[in-house]
């Protein structure tokens, strides 16, 4: 007897992307890094959600709860994806940062 695989859990909702014809006509609005912000902290939280699941996952391994090491297999390396993407996300970021911080130099 197999279990389907689950799901990965997505790090943050993206907007609904807009039409070339419209985003070309419409005046591109000002909007602040609060935005930017928000996505990364959910994605924070995410990350942090999926490395808790993957601990308790491991306890319950290690106490023989667990009837299904499989579950815990997938929740560890999801956690681990989730955790190098956004470690990677946090590394260009500061790059951007520090090239836009250089343009003003």
């Amino acid at each position: 007897m197999t279990n389907p695989i689950s799901a990965i859990a997505a790090i943050g909702q993206l907007g609904e992307a807009a039409p070339a014809a419209a985003a070309s006509s419409a005046a591109v609005p000002s909007t602040s890094g609060a935005d930017f912000a928000k996505v990364l902290g959910n994605g924070i939280d995410a990350v942090q959600s999926s490395q808790s699941n993957a601990d308790q996952l491991a306890v319950q391994a290690a106490t023989g709860q667990l009837t299904d090491p499989a579950t815990y297999t997938i929740a560890a390396t999801q956690a681990q994806l989730m955790t190098q993407l956004m470690t990677t996300i946090e590394s260009k970021s500061v790059d951007a940062f520090n090239q836009i911080m250089g343009m003003q130099a």
